[in-house]
């Protein structure tokens, strides 16, 4: 594909038509994580993106590894195990390292490392670079929503059923979308409200690799399951218990994927 199709089939795949449910962290979301790591950019990594994107904001590709599950052509199917990696809950940081070090396959971890190469190479194509773009942008985001690094048995809190404002969802759907809808925020106001510590957090935040990240979010994924189980109604009480987690997550998700661009575009 010429490099002028894949811009046009980004472009196409963002028209505000397109549905908005089912996605990982939802569109708000993933916008908000790119967003900020916009503002923390340093000069060289944005004059690098703008090469690639053009005008067009770092936010308006965080989506598309999503979108694309709808292709037709099931071109990208390969990329669907991308989003995730799942571990038995509970266990110390030791052990998930071993059982990130021993799963087979193409993960959320794999592909995070491979899409940072693809974009420090010296020999990959424009159109190679906005591909593996997009997809870290979207990976980083995907790793700081606790249940993509949750458990396997309930495929991510997907089999779990709640219900949110008496309203039918499940563990997954509440965390990938209906907390972050719930705040009623557009992706920029989210960025103002939340985007607001001081130079020494940020740099404490952006500390550490994506090992520790994924490990991180793995232990909040035990908290959420310690916290809400089948059946739930979820609704004030729950958005009161796990807000400030909600927000530690979208920021440091921005954060970091800031500092590993700024590091791929030295």
């Amino acid at each position: 594909m010429r490099s002028k199709n894949l811009y046009g089939l980004l472009l196409a795949l963002l028209l505000p038509l397109l549905p908005l449910t089912g996605y990982c962290w939802g569109p708000i979301g993933h916008r908000v994580v790119a967003e900020i790591a916009w503002q923390h950019l340093s000069p060289e990594a944005r004059k690098a993106i703008t090469g690639l994107l053009g005008r067009q904001p770092l936010a308006m590709i965080a989506n598309w590894p999503d979108f694309i599950k709808s292709d037709t052509t099931h071109k990208y199917d390969h990329t669907n195990r991308w989003h995730y990696v799942d571990f038995p809950g509970n266990i110390s940081k030791d052990k998930f390292n071993d059982l990130l070090k021993a799963e087979k396959g193409e993960n959320l971890f794999t592909q995070t490392q491979a899409m940072i190469t693809q974009l420090k190479s010296a020999t990959a194509s424009k159109e190679e670079k906005v591909f593996a773009l997009s997809f870290l942008v979207h990976l980083i985001g995907d790793m700081h929503q606790p249940l993509h690094v949750g458990r396997d048995e309930d495929q991510g809190g997907n089999k779990i059923t709640v219900y949110w404002f008496n309203q039918p969802s499940n563990l997954h759907r509440i965390w990938d979308e209906q907390l972050i809808e719930f705040q009623q925020l557009s992706y920029t106001e989210y960025v103002r409200a939340i985007d607001i510590a001081p130079a020494a957090t940020v740099r404490d935040l952006q500390r550490g690799s994506i090992q520790d990240w994924m490990y991180e979010s793995h232990v909040l994924s035990d908290k959420v399951y310690a916290k809400t189980k089948e059946g739930d109604k979820l609704s004030y009480r729950y958005n009161y218990v796990f807000l400030d987690d909600l927000n530690q997550q979208l920021l440091k998700g921005g954060l970091r994927l800031a500092a590993v661009l700024n590091g791929a575009f030295k």
